[in-house]
């Protein structure tokens, strides 16, 4: 009966075994298995060692595959001693593999009041490894520990492609204001994206070149870039793809700067005829610029010398009077400006200038005006049915944000919002190709539907545009709670405060 029972479980564990071996998981190869272990866990937007744990619990196989893995120990978070025990585990295990390293010691997530130690150790752990540095980001509390951090960066980095140095409080003017130069010894030919945050890396175009992303922000009083500075490292970035000025300190007026506004004239044709772009930057990949707190005079002389053709999204922020922008912008638009994205915030503008120039945005897919007082009834009015023998104003909005927006009355909302919708379906036919009888061969004899029209009174014809498919409303006591039901039964997304005790979205 023993030998019975044996040779019973030995036929089980077979079978079950067998079993397992049918299922697609356990017949995948190593490699692939691997691939998606690190799909799984890096494209996680911080780091979760919960996760590699848990593959490395689900059987001997899953270990072993994770531990031969190199990239999946290549991201390292160091913001505490236990962190840092761990990064040295991780550096062995990555072997040769580029390393995404970020560095918070952030006194909110560390408690034990040696962060300058824990800083100086974290670096002193990983600094063998600069070669292999793909990513490198430093968010630290102020100067002395971002130099002690940095001045153990002088190995060149051949694989540093972003570079992130944020330092929280550098309200202080002390000896660690000179920065701890040369950084990699200036060896950083991949280096393709800086974001510096209060660091003042005494404005070295070794470090700022070639870039692709360029973020700048937290500069004040003597700290602060001028425009000559500015506009040298945008000129030495002709690829840049997205630039960022935030919170800065104005720079003084010049009287007589090439920037000024000329008397008596506006952005039209008249105007960029007779200001040819001589000494302008070209920037043909750039797509995403943002002004927030950057200064309205330093915001201006940037804007009159860039040349921006495939911009894509613009957001100004707190820069008192955007309306002198305006004018560049519409120069630009004029040539190229195939803008999706515009974003006006806690800024004065002149309602009139701001219609002017989004009729020429008829690639506009976002308006966010917040904040903004100068919205009134009159924008929405301009942005509903067009007049005869005109066309719509950004035909491609679908998302409209207002919030804040005290000017705007109900009137306006409900005919900006009916205005838009699509109209009866004989006048919205299908966007198809009809089938065709077989002996019709002429080209022109092709039964291909136009797109959507709308026919007014006087005989003009123009395309509809498309319909809304957002649109909040936030922080305007205006709109009451009846009110923000309609619009939910023509817009899919709204947002406002009316409706309290259910959901606001």
């Amino acid at each position: 009966m023993a030998n019975l029972m044996s040779a019973r479980d030995m036929l089980e564990s077979r079978l079950e075994q067998a079993v397992r071996l049918q299922s697609p998981i356990q017949r995948l190869p190593s490699e692939l298995l691997a691939s998606i272990f690190v799909v799984g866990v890096l494209d996680m937007p911080e780091e979760d060692s919960l996760s590699v744990s848990a593959i490395m619990l689900v059987c001997r196989h899953w270990a072993e595959v994770a531990l031969n893995t190199p990239a999946l120990w290549a991201r390292l978070v160091l913001r505490s001693q236990k962190s840092i025990e761990r990064a040295k585990l991780k550096l062995v295990r990555s072997k040769l593999a580029p390393l995404d390293i970020t560095l918070d010691f952030n006194p909110r997530l560390e408690s034990t009041g040696h962060i300058t130690q824990n800083v100086v150790h974290a670096m002193d752990v990983l600094r063998p490894s600069i070669y292999r540095w793909r990513s490198f980001s430093l968010i630290v509390s102020n100067r002395p520990q971002a130099h002690a951090a940095l001045q153990r960066c002088r190995d060149p980095a051949p694989l540093l492609q972003a570079l992130s140095i944020q330092v929280s409080n550098s309200m202080q003017d002390d000896h660690y204001s000179i920065p701890p130069l040369p950084l990699f010894n200036e060896q950083l030919p991949q280096l393709r994206s800086v974001s510096f945050t209060s660091f003042n890396f005494g404005w070295d175009r070794c470090l700022v070149s070639g870039l692709r992303v360029l973020k700048l922000a937290g500069y004040w009083e003597d700290f602060a870039p001028s425009v000559a500075q500015v506009m040298d490292i945008l000129r030495a970035c002709p690829k840049l793809e997205e630039f960022s000025l935030r919170n800065m300190s104005d720079v003084e007026p010049e009287p007589g700067s090439a920037w000024e506004d000329p008397p008596g004239e506006y952005a039209d044709d008249t105007f960029a005829a007779t200001h040819p772009q001589r000494g302008m930057i070209h920037l043909p990949k750039l797509s995403k610029m943002s002004f927030y707190y950057s200064g309205i005079l330093r915001t201006q002389a940037i804007l009159s010398q860039l040349v921006f053709p495939s911009l894509e999204r613009l957001e100004l922020a707190y820069l008192d009077d955007v309306t002198p922008l305006l004018k560049y912008l519409m120069r630009q638009s004029l040539t190229s400006l195939p803008l999706r994205h515009l974003r006006i915030e806690a800024s004065f503008f002149g309602e009139l200038k701001l219609m002017m120039f989004l009729k020429r945005l008829t690639a506009l897919t976002t308006l966010d005006l917040v904040d903004a007082d100068d919205v009134s009834p009159n924008l929405l009015k301009g942005l509903s049915t067009p007049a005869s023998a005109q066309t719509w104003i950004c035909p491609k909005l679908e998302k409209l944000e207002l919030a804040g927006c005290s000017g705007i009355d109900w009137d306006s909302v409900r005919t900006f919002v009916d205005s838009r919708l699509p109209p009866q379906s004989r006048a919205f036919p299908r966007q198809h190709v009809s089938p065709c009888p077989s002996s019709s061969s002429s080209p022109s004899s092709a039964c291909i539907q136009l797109p959507p029209v709308s026919i007014s009174a006087s005989g003009v014809t123009h395309r509809w545009p498309r319909r809304l498919k957002s649109i909040d409303l936030s922080r305007c006591h205006q709109i009451t709670k009846e009110m923000v039901q309609w619009l939910r039964v023509y817009i899919p997304e709204v947002k406002s405060d009316a409706a309290r005790g259910e959901s606001t979205w």
